[in-house]
C-alpha cells in the first residue's frame, strides 16, 4: 500500500495538511465535492502528498466524518502519496481497509495533553501502537501502509508549559522500539524557536538514527514558522508540513494556531533555488478554491497578499 513517491527530482517534500489539520479546526464543515476539488487541485500543482483527513469519531469531529471517502478519492489522483492521521488502533484499522498509504499516530509528549486530546496516558498510546504495528506486520506487504509515531507538543505545551528535551528523546526512542517506521517532530502549541528545533533535531536523530526522523510539522503562532523551516532544512531534515492559506491549529491545546503557509514555505525554497516540484502559480490558484468554500474563514500568507518580487520567475531561484 505505500505508494512510492519519485522524489529523484526534489530535494525536499511538501506534505500538505490544511485537509485534516486545517478544517478540524474551524467550526465551518467544508462540503465533501469541495475537499476533494481542493485536494486534485494541489496535486496537480505538484503537492506530492497531502493528508487528506483524520479517522476520528463524526461525533468529535464532524468536519471530518467524510474522511474515508476522502481517502478513496485521493487514491485514484495519479502519483499522490496519500496520508491520514489516526488516533487510535480502530482509526487505523479504518484507515488501512480506505486505502491509505501512511499513516500517523500522534503521542504528546505532555502527558496532559495527551489525556485531553487522545484521552490517554502515554503508556495507553504505546498499547494502542504496538496494537497498529501488528496489524500493520500482519498484512501482505504490498498492503502495509506507511506508520510515523509523531511527536506532538515536542517543543512545548500550552498546558504544561517546558517540555522536557530528554523526555522527547525518550519516547522517540521508544516509539521506534515499538515498530514505527520513523518519527516526526510537531510544533502543536507554535513554540519552538530555531535553536531550540536545531538541538531537538541532533538529540532525536542520535537517539534513532539518522534517516529515522524524516519530518516537522511546524507552526507559525509566534511568527516563527519559516525560520524554524530553515533550520530543519540545514539540519538534513526534508520533508516540511504546512497547510493552504495556514488555516489550522490543535483544539485540544489552547492558543495553538496558524500552521505555516504552503505557499510561503514553497516561495521560500523556490526562492532559494530548492527543489520542491510544486508549481507556485498553480498553488496559489488552489486558494481560490478554498476561499470559495470557506467565506468566513480568513486565509494567510505573505506571498499572496504580496505577490512576487519584480522579475522573480518561478522555478528558477531569485537573487542568487
Amino acid at each position: 500500500m505505500k505508494n512510492a513517491i519519485d522524489t529523484s527530482n526534489l530535494d525536499v517534500l511538501i506534505s500538505e495538511v490544511g485537509p485534516r489539520d486545517g478544517l478540524q479546526s474551524i467550526k465551518d464543515v467544508m462540503p465533501t465535492e469541495a475537499k476533494k476539488a481542493w485536494i486534485k487541485a494541489e496535486a496537480e500543482a505538484g503537492v506530492p502528498e497531502i493528508e487528506v483527513g483524520s479517522f476520528v469519531p463524526p461525533k468529535l469531529m464532524p468536519q471530518l466524518a467524510d474522511t474515508a471517502e476522502i481517502v478513496e478519492y485521493a487514491r485514484s489522483i495519479p502519483g499522490l502519496q496519500v496520508a491520514a492521521l489516526v488516533p487510535n488502533f480502530r482509526g487505523a484499522e479504518n484507515a488501512i481497509k480506505a486505502g491509505a498509504h501512511k499513516i500517523s499516530l500522534p503521542l504528546s509528549v505532555s502527558e496532559t495533553h495527551s489525556q485531553r486530546n487522545l484521552n490517554r496516558t502515554h503508556e495507553q498510546v504505546f498499547e494502542e501502537i504496538a496494537k497498529v504495528v501488528e496489524l500493520i506486520r500482519s498484512l501482505p506487504e504490498d498492503q502495509q501502509p506507511g506508520f510515523e509515531g509523531s511527536l506532538s507538543t515536542a517543543f512545548g505545551c500550552s498546558i504544561e508549559g517546558v517540555v522536557r528535551q530528554d523526555k522527547v528523546v525518550e519516547i522517540s526512542g521508544k516509539l521506534m522500539e515499538l515498530g514505527c517506521d520513523e518519527v516526526g517532530l510537531s510544533d502543536t502549541t507554535g513554540s519552538a524557536n530555531p535553536a531550540q528545533l536545531r538541538n531537538m533535531i541532533r538529540a532525536v536523530k542520535a537517539e534513532v538514527g539518522e534517516g529515522n526522523l524524516a519530518a516537522v510539522h511546524l507552526h507559525n503562532t509566534r511568527g516563527l514558522g519559516l525560520a524554524n523551516a530553515l533550520v530543519a532544512l540545514e539540519e538534513n531534515i526534508f520533508t516540511f508540513d504546512a497547510s493552504l492559506g495556514g488555516i489550522g491549529g490543535c483544539p485540544a491545546a489552547p492558543g495553538a494556531s496558524g500552521n505555516i503557509v504552503t505557499e510561503d514555505l514553497v516561495f521560500m525554497f523556490d526562492a532559494m533555488g530548492v527543489k520542491t516540484g510544486v508549481d507556485l502559480d498553480k498553488l496559489l490558484k488552489v486558494r481560490e478554491i478554498v476561499a470559495a468554500a470557506l467565506p468566513d474563514e480568513e486565509l494567510y500568507g505573505f506571498t499572496p497578499d504580496a505577490g512576487y518580487p519584480k522579475d522573480f520567475v518561478v522555478g528558477q531561484g531569485w537573487g542568487i
